[in-house]
């Protein structure tokens, strides 16, 4: 089972919950799991949440300002054409989404991230098996991801990325300093480049011709200083990268025995760094399951 959590219910003071906060949280845990208590979540450094063990399961939390708050998410399962409709356009906001897709995965670590995960439904359309009612009522491009929101679809995900960070409150995904926005519309804008030359490369000697997209982002690592990732900090720029390169690394190390790090340091500590952000790792795809389908897609195998 994978549990997803968008945070903590306790008081931050100084660098910590402390004993208090510590109290609140047994017994909101004791309270949700019918009077037992266990372990309670355990703070972190910023940005990287809490974490603890409640009934058994794994916690992660994410701090949102002077408070940690949290909600336990089981992955809801996929609908497809047996299934009947949500109650569409009834004021909840729904993320359309499909788990394998890295186009979708940029959306719910955006949403994960913000801290979301109670705000923004996840409905799993089964792109194998498609239900008719979500061309026909929902979204025409019949695609992943999409948003139901204010009684409006909106779709495409560096769109949506945008989408969220205008209009939902958490951590903001694009900082004002005039200079990284306008870097983050250049590596925006070279994220499809990147994705045709690798995903190119597969059908023919990838371990030479994948490695020029690969220069392009450690060179693009090294602009500024304040951080490990491309604005520096952790920003939607980070976010639109790490499904695609998270695929990639996997299937050509697998296939080609080609490291992507290899040589470009700032990369490597890059995926170092992503790995430890939680609203990221909780969406990332099975590598097995990974690397069966992008053989059978690529290599015919």
């Amino acid at each position: 089972m994978v549990v997803v959590v968008s945070a903590v219910l306790l008081q931050r003071r100084g660098t910590g919950p402390g004993e208090e906060g510590q109290e609140r949280l047994a017994e909101r845990t004791a309270s949700d799991r019918g009077g037992e208590r266990e372990r309670p979540l355990e703070l972190r450094s910023p940005g990287t949440g809490v974490a603890g063990v409640v009934g058994g399961d794994e916690f992660l939390g994410f701090l949102d300002g002077d408070e940690f708050t949290y909600v336990k998410e089981d992955l809801p399962p996929y609908l497809d054409s047996t299934s009947e409709p949500p109650p569409l356009f009834d004021g909840t906001t729904r993320l359309y989404t499909y788990y394998p897709c890295p186009f979708a995965q940029r959306v719910w670590i955006a949403r994960n991230y913000k801290g979301l995960q109670d705000k923004i439904k996840l409905v799993p359309i089964d792109l194998k098996n498609r239900p008719a009612w979500y061309r026909e009522k929902v979204y025409p491009e019949n695609k992943v991801p999409s948003l139901e929101h204010n009684n409006k679809i909106t779709g495409e995900s560096l769109v949506l990325l945008k989408y969220l960070d205008d209009n939902f409150e958490g951590p903001k995904l694009l900082p004002n300093d005039h200079f990284k926005q306008q870097f983050a519309e250049e590596l925006l804008a070279y994220t499809d480049t990147l994705n045709k030359i690798v995903y190119t490369s597969f059908k023919g000697d990838a371990a030479k011709e994948a490695g020029s997209a690969f220069d392009y982002l450690e060179t693009a690592l090294h602009k500024f200083e304040d951080g490990p990732f491309f604005l520096g900090q952790f920003s939607l720029v980070d976010i639109a990268y790490a499904p695609f390169v998270e695929r990639f690394q996997i299937f050509l190390q697998d296939a080609w025995k080609y490291d992507i790090t290899a040589g470009r340091p700032k990369l490597a500590t890059w995926i170092e760094e992503v790995n430890k952000i939680d609203a990221y790792k909780h969406t990332k795809c099975d590598p097995e399951e990974l690397i069966q389908t992008y053989k059978q897609r690529f290599l015919g195998q």
